[in-house]
């Protein structure tokens, strides 16, 4: 819980995407007072973190429970608009293609209906050992949820 007694935001899932929004703090841009780049993939992980978390699947329990991993294979972005400090913005993430051990996940920055960044991953399962590690049928049904009912095999595809 936090100071206000209010439990901290996941977000929500609404037309099968998850929607986190955030704040632009100082500490999150640089010396002209825009995002720096490296800090869009810290609000990219949170908007992935707590989609898996509201729809039940914590990385601690999946760790401790299953013996899974997530790691990004790959990462495209793409910056288009910069943010500022005290903006606004929303994290956006749907899935695409899940295949046995990976998955797409399809990303965007927003500020109202503008797009500020857009990301397509590629993220995989991992065993504790570093070895791939197929999707329980578990967080493969959970992911359902926010993954298209006919997901574009395309690695330039828009959500």
């Amino acid at each position: 819980m936090s100071a206000s007694g209010l439990p901290p935001t996941s977000g929500r899932i609404e037309g099968g995407r998850h929607h986190l929004p955030l704040r632009v703090y100082y500490e999150d841009t640089d010396a002209a007072g825009i995002v720096y780049y490296a800090n869009w993939l810290r609000f990219l992980e949170r908007g992935r973190t707590e989609m898996l978390r509201l729809l039940g699947q914590e990385h601690s329990a999946l760790r401790v429970e299953k013996n899974i991993n997530w790691v990004v294979r790959r990462c495209t972005i793409d910056y288009l608009k910069p943010a500022r400090l005290d903006d606004i913005i929303e994290i956006v993430t749907c899935c695409g293609e899940l295949r046995g051990a990976s998955l797409d996940m399809l990303q965007e920055a927003r500020r109202g209906a503008e797009v500020l960044v857009h990301t397509e991953l590629v993220v995989a399962c991992m065993s504790p050992g570093g070895r791939p590690a197929r999707l329980p049928t578990e967080i493969r049904q959970a992911l359902q949820a926010v993954a298209p009912s006919d997901p574009p095999r395309s690695r330039h595809i828009r959500i």
